[in-house]
C-alpha cells in the first residue's frame, strides 16, 4: 500500500533531522568538487550549515548517479544556443569562404570559429572525453564521444539562406545517447534523449501517421555530385513523381521536420555521417525509423539514409 504525501513529508523531516545530527558530528556538508571531465560523481565534504541542504545534495547526487548523461545534455543545449548566436550574427556580415571539395561543399571562417568554441568549451568542462567534429576521420570507440557539426548547411549560410543549424550529439558504446539540433535563424531547438522521447522547444514530437500515398518527401542532392550518384538521385525522383518532393532545410533540420510530422520521410545519398548522426536519435525517439535506401539496415558510415515515419514492412 502506497504512502500518502504527508507520510513522505514526515519521513523526509525525520531523515533530515537524522542527517543533520550526523553532519554536525562529521562537519559534513556536501559540496561539488568534481572537475570538468570527472564523471565519477565524487563529492567532498565541507562545513555543515543546514541539514536540509545536505539532504537535498544527497538527492541530487543519487539522481546524477542514476542519470549520468543528463548534465552533458543540458550543457549541449546551452552550447548549441551560444554557437547559434555566432552563426546568426555571421549571416549579417560578409562570409569568408574556404572552398572544400566542391562549390557545393564549402567551409567558412564561421565554421572554424564555431567549431573552436564548441570543442574548447567541451574540453574545458569534460577534458577526458573525446570530440569528433565535422570533417574529422575519427575512429569509432565505445568511449563517450561528442559528435559536432558546427554549421549544418554551410553553403546555405554563405548565401544567407535562412536554414542553418548547429548539431551536437553524444555517443556512448557507439550508440547515440542524446542529440541537439538548433536551427539558428528560426530559433528552433530539437532535442532527444535515448528512451526519453524527442522534443521541439520543449514540446514532445511525434512522427506523422500518413501512408505513402499521402506523403510529403524532403531531400537534397547532397555533397557528392558524381555522375553515377546524380543519375540515381534523379531516377529516384522520377519514381516518386506522383508524391510531393521538396528540399529546403539542411540534412539535420529536414530529419527534424520528419520527426515533427511536417513530412513523412527524408532521404539522401552522398551525405556525411556528422550531418545525420545527431538528428538520427530525434527521428527514432519521435517514433520514426531509419534505413538504408536499399531497404536494408541503416549504416551511419554508408552516406545513405531514409528517415521515415514508419516502415510498412
Amino acid at each position: 500500500m502506497g504512502q500518502r504525501p504527508d507520510d513522505w513529508q514526515q519521513m523526509a523531516q525525520r531523515q533530515s533531522h537524522c542527517w543533520g545530527r550526523v553532519a554536525e558530528r562529521k562537519m559534513a556538508c556536501v559540496t561539488r568538487t568534481e572537475t570538468a571531465g570527472n564523471s565519477s560523481g565524487v563529492y567532498g565534504f565541507g562545513k555543515m550549515k543546514n541539514s536540509k541542504n545536505f539532504v537535498l545534495t544527497c538527492v541530487k547526487y543519487f539522481q546524477k548517479m542514476a542519470d549520468p548523461w543528463q548534465e552533458c545534455m543540458d550543457y549541449a543545449v546551452t552550447l548549441a544556443r551560444q554557437a547559434g548566436e555566432v552563426v546568426h550574427d555571421a549571416l549579417k556580415n560578409e562570409v569568408n569562404v574556404i572552398l572544400k571539395s566542391s562549390p557545393v561543399d564549402l567551409a567558412t571562417a564561421t565554421d572554424q570559429k564555431v567549431e573552436k568554441l564548441l570543442i574548447s568549451s567541451i574540453k574545458e568542462k569534460y577534458p577526458s572525453r573525446r570530440n569528433l567534429a565535422a570533417g574529422e576521420k575519427g575512429v569509432s570507440t565505445d568511449n563517450p564521444t561528442w559528435i559536432i557539426d558546427p554549421i549544418d548547411g554551410t553553403t546555405k549560410c554563405v548565401h544567407r539562406f535562412p536554414f542553418v543549424a548547429v548539431s551536437i550529439g553524444f555517443v556512448v558504446n557507439k550508440k547515440i545517447e542524446f542529440g541537439v539540433v538548433y536551427s539558428c535563424v528560426e530559433d528552433k531547438r530539437y532535442t532527444a534523449r535515448k528512451r526519453k522521447g524527442a522534443f521541439y522547444n520543449g514540446q514532445k514530437l511525434q512522427v506523422s501517421q500518413e501512408d505513402i500515398t499521402k506523403s510529403l518527401l524532403v531531400t537534397e542532392l547532397g555533397y557528392c555530385r558524381t555522375s553515377e550518384i546524380v543519375r540515381t538521385i534523379l531516377s529516384n525522383m522520377e519514381k516518386f513523381s506522383c508524391i510531393p518532393i521538396h528540399g529546403v532545410g539542411t540534412a539535420a533540420t529536414n530529419m527534424c521536420i520528419a520527426a515533427s510530422g511536417g513530412a513523412e520521410a527524408f532521404y539522401e545519398m552522398g551525405i556525411h555521417c556528422w550531418d545525420i548522426a545527431v538528428a538520427a536519435i530525434i527521428v527514432t525517439e519521435a517514433g520514426g525509423v531509419l534505413m538504408d535506401v536499399t531497404g536494408g539496415p541503416f549504416d551511419l558510415m554508408s552516406q545513405r539514409i531514409i528517415a521515415a515515419n514508419y516502415d510498412e514492412d
